[in-house]
């Protein structure tokens, strides 16, 4: 994969840490009942992690970032389905997404040597 391609990766991560972290702490623990509810709330929190750290093996220059974006991006994607199935919050489901697909993209490349 080109350095274009990571870095359209790298921003998708960073987008999907600060949408995420942004509504789960502003949204969610505002409006309360099903928002923050354990398995969601964490699974948010989860998503939040591993964008970060996506994003940092990649900007290290990692050999392991191929494995992590692929754990990556099943996380965005159940959160973004988790998100969805609450409602109102539309702004994270769409970034879960674009995630989870620049990471499945970043995870099929071939790791350098």
């Amino acid at each position: 994969m080109n350095d274009i391609s990571m870095q359209a990766c790298i921003d998708a991560c960073r987008h999907c840490h600060e949408t995420c972290l942004h509504t789960a702490m502003n949204h969610c623990l505002a409006v309360g009942g099903k928002h923050v509810e354990a398995s969601h709330f964490r699974l948010m929190i989860d998503c939040v992690d591993i964008c970060q750290f996506s994003a940092d093996l990649m900007l290290s220059g990692s050999i392991f970032h191929h494995r992590v974006c692929a754990t990556c991006a099943e996380i965005c994607e159940a959160c973004a389905k988790s998100c969805e199935q609450i409602g109102g919050m539309e702004d994270c489901v769409k970034a879960c997404r674009e995630c989870a697909e620049s990471c499945r993209k970043m995870a099929a490349t071939t790791p350098p040597n």
